[in-house]
């Protein structure tokens, strides 16, 4: 099925969810209508907006029923303002997909809001939302998290506003990161302890590493995409829901230098040239080039492991991608 099609009828199962059909009908020409539109188009669903007059040209409405009894009118409540949502139809094939909405006032952007609509991603929001309020509580001089706004329990889904980060406007070709400042931003996650928040278990069952002084934080997920250079110098750091403490440092910056060259090369390439590039990448935390291949190997391991238990393997087997890229270090593991 293509990715299109995946997502639509994902789609069709968040706007019943967020915009039940319990709703009350009458009320929708009283609040401007609740018709969506599906941006760029259909063909291409990347975000859901309330249907304005010059959509027509972009194809039919997409009802999104009631004016009460919605997410809408539940994040009014919570601001105590009238609140309208975008949608982000995000790829339905991911383990921890879920919705992802944008609230808007008069005045323009509100909050982020993450969506709990399944076991997994319940659980992943409410960690996330325990995380940062822990982080709220530490004197952080690098990293910069979002801001829990709100975060609850609404029709049983699991809501958790976050404030928006202060992304400088600037073209997306100077956006890159310098590097001792992500360093820095590595260092600084690293020294965070189980205070931040009950920390999820990505360590593999069986860990042959359990005596090696894993006592680091990693933010587990820092990619690019979820990190950016502020205006003041500090890094901008989203998506904190995989945090866990327990890992070498440098797992955060292996992630980071893995998931870039998965952008270029498939995953097989990107896991040989981790272990290849792991001195390199974690010599700023004082890692010897034997520590840094077996900091990468057992990076790579705990990711295969996370995606195993995620129930989606979104590189492939780990036959095809790790056991060729690690095999030959066994003697080192």
């Amino acid at each position: 099925m293509r990715d299109a099609a995946v997502r639509l009828r994902y789609l069709d199962e968040v706007l019943e969810a967020l915009f039940p059909t319990g709703g009350d009908r009458n009320g929708d020409r009283a609040a401007g209508g609740t018709a969506r539109t599906v941006l760029p188009h259909r063909l291409v669903p990347r975000r859901v907006v309330p249907r304005a007059w010059w959509h027509a040209a972009l194809g039919r409405r997409l009802p999104a029923c009631g004016a009460s009894g919605t997410i809408e009118t539940h994040l009014s409540e919570v601001f105590d303002r009238r609140v309208r949502v975008v949608v982000h139809v995000r790829p339905a094939r991911r383990a921890n997909r879920k919705p992802i909405l944008e609230a808007y006032d008069s005045s323009g952007l509100v909050a982020f809001v993450k969506i709990g609509d399944s076991e997994r991603a319940r659980a992943l929001v409410r960690h996330e939302g325990e995380v940062l309020r822990g982080l709220a509580d530490r004197a952080l001089k690098v990293v910069v998290p979002p801001t829990v706004l709100h975060h609850g329990v609404w029709r049983g889904l699991e809501v958790l506003a976050l404030s928006s980060l202060p992304v400088p406007s600037r073209p997306f070709t100077s956006r890159r990161v310098p590097a001792g400042l992500l360093a820095s931003a590595v260092r600084e996650i690293a020294a965070l302890g189980p205070r931040t928040g009950q920390a999820t278990d990505d360590s593999p069952h069986g860990d042959p590493y359990a005596g090696l002084g894993r006592t680091a934080a990693w933010h587990g997920d820092f990619t690019p995409w979820n990190t950016a250079a502020g205006a003041d110098g500090r890094l901008l750091v989203w998506d904190w829901e995989r945090f866990a403490v327990g890992a070498p440092v440098g797992f955060d910056a292996l992630h980071h230098f893995f998931h870039q060259a998965l952008r270029r090369m498939p995953p097989p390439v990107a896991a040989r040239a981790c272990l290849a590039q792991a001195g390199r990448i974690l010599e700023p935390f004082g890692a010897d080039a034997a520590g840094a291949r077996r900091t990468a190997a057992h990076y790579l391991i705990t990711l295969a492991e996370r995606h195993r238990r995620d129930g989606h393997e979104p590189l492939g087997s780990p036959a095809t991608w790790l056991n060729p890229a690690i095999d030959h270090l066994e003697c080192l593991l």
